[in-house]
């Protein structure tokens, strides 16, 4: 007859396999642990020494998350702070993370979001452009405002660039 593993190891082992992939909040792994039944105090005594040691840091996984997600996929703070809330982050740990963008980063984001979409662009009538490039930065969480002043600029810049078919 085997003998029934010990929850603590069984804990740590769950933990360590999720760390393995790729870093995780100290909620994402307590969600990992209650899916493979281990019981919450002991969920909590693993978690509580991975944050000891190092392994689980929620304000530094906030601030990569936020960091990464800005420059590859040009998110602005709104949708961050969707995603910070979905992976478990406590609002006060988002917030400080959230705190890393400036208005000046997000708007660079968005020129770059639009700059590279209009290049695949070229045929299309300019309202489509306008209202399809609006309609992308908006999934990425950016206002109004913000969206419509980038495209409107970059739409003009393109349109001096143009050759005079005249």
């Amino acid at each position: 007859m085997d003998a029934e593993p010990d929850p603590e190891s069984v804990a740590r082992t769950i933990a360590l396999n999720q760390l393995n992939h790729s870093p995780r909040s100290r909620a994402q792994l307590a969600e990992a642990m209650a899916r493979k039944d281990v019981p919450d105090d002991v969920a909590e005594r693993v978690l509580d020494r991975f944050e000891e040691v190092g392994l689980v840091d929620d304000a530094a996984y906030a601030g990569m998350l936020v960091r990464t997600r800005l420059s590859e996929r040009g998110l602005a703070r709104r949708a961050l702070a969707v995603e910070l809330r979905r992976k478990g982050i406590d609002p006060e740990t988002a917030g400080a993370a959230l705190a890393e963008v400036d208005t000046d980063d997000e708007e660079a984001a968005a020129r770059r979001l639009v700059e590279k979409r209009l290049r695949a662009m070229s045929g299309l009538e300019p309202e489509v452009r306008r209202r399809r490039l609006a309609g992308m930065l908006a999934r990425k969480g950016y206002g109004a405002g913000l969206s419509y002043r980038v495209i409107n600029e970059a739409l003009g810049a393109e349109a001096e660039q143009a050759p005079d078919l005249d």
